[in-house]
């Protein structure tokens, strides 16, 4: 088996950080932890972060570490991402990605204890004897790297993912009604996704692979690098350079941007250069802006301070359960908490989580109101909020919340 480990840097990834280990976040194509399940060939057996997750649960995410990790387990540096085509020696024990160890297996077993706080390296537990191998890949030293790196990882993922799912190609068969394949890259179809007529794919600079049920809706163009996840709907716009998880739905203009899975963008409006986690819904006609008037590179709020991201191109980082009122606009490099639900025409750069209302400053947004209002929207894609996952966000809610803020009625 091999451990997910999420470091102290990985654990200032906000707004992410506060409701999800990073291995369940979105890099590329696939989630952190597949990406390290495929290299590795075998299955994540727990994840270690901060304590506030110890209850997290969702879908086949691997639970959180409480007890010993035995010795010859493999601890993986979550914000290393191993390209999907390496090929790994059988006989390693560290596994280097630019000079840093990424992973390393085990030679003695390890209390998890030694990870609690996320200070520990893991060069403090390789075996200096044992085999290293230099790996390919990226890694995430900033939370905007998601972003960064998105159009390289999803070039390098969508033809290993192709193979190792049996995707067929599409084809230009050129007929009237046909879905019209245009550029030298080719479009990958899981069995079970559809691509109505007079739908477009655009490959000039990359490929595009839908996986089993999505569907992309007539008069809607796809322009790869792309991939649209299982159950996912793509409807009548230009979706471009993008990674969609899971069950989401997508209309209006889509641009570099990552959907971790169970999202709703169901209208109009321009989302570009952002990262929205799961469970967020957009309301009609909300915006993000991505580029400065000056051209200059976006500054971004982070728990160390505002910092200058280096990228001139930055939308917004939507936390988990995030939702936006109708005709929302989103300035340059903004941050939207878990559990944010605003109104108001141009929020600040930075929301807190759980923030509620129609105007900085915000409300706190009500702990059993959140609840009931999470259960209702997980039940409409048929996911319960069971007791574990409620417990964590009773937590979580409690640790994010101010006593000045009080809550709507």
């Amino acid at each position: 088996m091999f451990v997910l480990y999420d470091d102290a840097v990985a654990r200032r990834f906000e707004p992410f950080a506060t409701s999800r280990p990073l291995g369940e976040m979105r890099a590329g194509a696939p989630l952190v932890r597949e990406r390290w399940a495929h290299v590795l060939a075998r299955d994540a057996g727990g994840f270690v972060s901060r304590d506030s997750l110890g209850d997290f649960a969702e879908f086949d995410a691997p639970p959180f570490m409480r007890e010993e990790i035995p010795r010859g387990a493999i601890v993986v540096n979550t914000r290393a991402l191993p390209h999907l085509g390496t090929a790994i020696t059988p006989a390693t024990a560290t596994w280097t990605l630019h000079g840093r160890v990424a992973a390393v297996r085990l030679h003695r077993s390890l209390p998890v204890g030694a990870l609690a706080d996320g200070s520990a390296s893991l060069e403090s537990m390789a075996d200096a004897a044992a085999p290293h191998e230099p790996i390919d890949g990226v890694w995430l030293d900033e939370v905007w790297d998601l972003v960064r790196h998105l159009n390289q990882l999803l070039v390098q993922d969508l033809p290993v993912l192709a193979s190792s799912l049996r995707c067929r190609a599409l084809e230009d068969d050129s007929g009237t009604r046909s879905p019209a394949v245009i550029g030298s890259h080719p479009v990958w179809v899981e069995d079970g996704a559809n691509a109505e007529p007079f739908s477009i794919f655009d490959t000039t600079l990359g490929p595009v692979l839908l996986r089993r049920g999505a569907s992309v809706h007539a008069f809607t163009r796809v322009a790869g690098p792309c991939f649209v996840g299982r159950d996912s709907t793509v409807m009548a716009d230009r979706v471009s350079g993008s990674s969609i998880g899971d069950v989401c739905r997508v209309h209006g203009e889509l641009s570099a941007a990552i959907l971790v899975g169970h999202s709703n963008k169901g209208h109009d409006g321009f989302v570009g250069h952002s990262v929205m986690g799961r469970w967020v819904n957009l309301g009609a006609g909300t915006v993000t802006s991505n580029l400065k008037n000056t051209y200059g590179t976006v500054a971004l709020w982070t728990p160390d301070g505002v910092r200058d991201t280096g990228l001139q191109f930055l939308g917004t980082l939507f936390g988990d359960h995030a939702k936006t009122g109708i005709g929302l606009r989103l300035t340059t490099g903004c941050v939207l908490g878990a559990g944010a639900n605003v109104m108001d025409a141009m929020p600040p750069k930075m929301v807190e989580a759980f923030s509620w209302g129609t105007a900085a400053p915000y409300q706190t947004y009500a702990l059993d109101k959140f609840i009931e209002a999470a259960t209702r929207v997980m039940s409409r894609r048929g996911v319960a909020l069971d007791v574990p996952l409620e417990r964590m966000w009773r937590t979580i809610h409690a640790e994010n919340t101010h006593a000045a803020r009080h809550s709507p009625r």
